[in-house]
């Protein structure tokens, strides 16, 4: 899929992982705790009377921030996938009921 460079952007944000964790794609490889920075790529949606952004690709940056400027890779995630790591790394966080 291509995007016109002008009708696209990418929104950085900060996930953390209260737990070490492997991304399903990546085998044999753990990652520790800590903050992650995440990139979303998006592209407009033409045609509406407002401005409204689709996702079209999330990356992860490994290694985690703490880690400083060690060698760094962008790697490429499903939404899903992300969502249900935080939700598994980070259920110890929450106060049991």
């Amino acid at each position: 899929m291509s995007m016109d460079i002008s009708s696209a952007r990418t929104t950085d944000t900060i996930v953390h992982f209260s737990a070490p964790f492997a991304l399903p794609d990546i085998i044999g490889e753990m990652h520790p705790a800590g903050d992650y920075k995440i990139a979303q790529d998006e592209e407009l949606i033409e045609g509406l009377s407002w401005l409204a952004y689709r996702s079209v690709a999330t990356y992860i940056h490994l290694p985690s921030i703490a880690q400083g400027n060690r060698l760094r890779r962008i790697v490429r995630i499903e939404p899903t996938a992300l969502a249900d790591l935080l939700a598994a790394t980070n259920a110890a966080e929450e106060p049991s009921r």
